[in-house]
């Protein structure tokens, strides 16, 4: 009968520690994932910037910690929203 309780205790937390495992893997995938749309977005942000100076046009979008968010989160379609909040505000 202890060996049954026994292999049901190591069977549970052999469970416990794949599903936590599991956890770990899935949110340090969302961080770097997260980190690395928002680095490209900020890097976009200034070529962008860049562009629209030389042409001459004002829709420049500042890079602070509120565009690198919306990048990060939203990836190519926020920086677009960005530059679309910027040229509304324009018209």
């Amino acid at each position: 009968m202890l060996e049954k309780q026994t292999g049901v205790l190591v069977i549970a937390g052999m469970c416990l520690i794949v599903l936590f495992l599991v956890t770990v893997k899935r949110k340090t995938e969302f961080f770097l994932n997260f980190c690395l749309r928002a680095a490209m977005g900020g890097i976009a942000i200034y070529g962008i910037n860049l562009l629209l100076e030389s042409q001459g046009l004002p829709w420049l979008v500042g890079i602070n910690l509120f565009s690198l968010l919306t990048s990060g989160t939203l990836g190519l379609s926020g920086v677009s929203l960005l530059y679309a909040i910027s040229a509304f505000r324009f018209l």
